[in-house]
């Protein structure tokens, strides 16, 4: 996770701000004072963003991994169809639920039978969009509640295309600076764990050869 975290900032210096982190496995928001000042302020209670967007794209019957695919067939749907919940978006605080959402898609997919291609394409739109919603306005939120002026959105889920798009609006609008990963260092990759070994060894914190792994650690 510090990986993501330093990936949107992996030429240049790492300045106090929230970070959005979305993938797969993860949601979070992490309020950063510098690097390796680090405190989760917003974390997904059940599914993560990325896990919600391949379930219900194997719902639809789109290949894996969803993510892509969704949002390749929501680029020629009306994301004004279906209304899905924007979960906790009014929660007051900075948590996140993406299982309502996708219990929501399943239940109208009942309802509807066997999608045609358009109706699936409006299916993929709505959920991409109230997911979205979601994720750009606790972004927004934490930066409000914490006082700093910058958000940066790494993850795997950073790809997609109408997030990056409502991020940049909503935070220009709000006057909050954005860096955003590039895609091509949006999934795991040695580029950012570089950056954030750099870090490391400038402040000679070094690990022992005969450290053991451990997947459990905390940012």
């Amino acid at each position: 996770m510090e990986g993501h975290l330093c990936s949107p900032f992996l030429d240049i210096e790492i300045k106090p701000h929230i970070g959005l982190i979305v993938s797969g496995g993860h949601t979070l928001l992490v309020k950063v004072k510098q690097f390796d000042d680090y405190k989760v302020v917003g974390n997904s209670l059940d599914d993560a963003a990325g896990e919600a967007f391949d379930k219900v794209g194997k719902m639809l019957g789109l290949s894996y991994p969803g993510g892509p695919e969704v949002e390749k067939s929501a680029l020629k749907g009306d994301s004004k169809r279906f209304n899905f919940p924007r979960s906790m978006l009014s929660s007051g605080d900075l948590n996140f639920s993406f299982s309502g959402i996708k219990t929501s898609v399943l239940y109208k997919l009942k309802e509807i039978g066997t999608p045609d291609k358009q109706t699936i394409s409006d299916l993929c739109a709505s959920f991409q969009a109230a997911v979205i919603e979601i994720l750009v306005t606790k972004a927004l939120n934490a930066a409000k509640l914490y006082n700093l002026p910058r958000i940066a959105l790494s993850g795997g889920v950073a790809c997609n295309g109408s997030l990056r798009d409502l991020i940049k609006k909503k935070a220009s609008e709000g006057g909050i600076e954005l860096f955003v990963v590039d895609k091509n260092y949006s999934t795991d990759n040695a580029a950012m764990i570089a950056r954030a070994a750099s870090e490391r060894f400038i402040r000679k914190q070094f690990s022992s050869l005969e450290s053991d792994v451990n997947p459990n650690l905390e940012i």
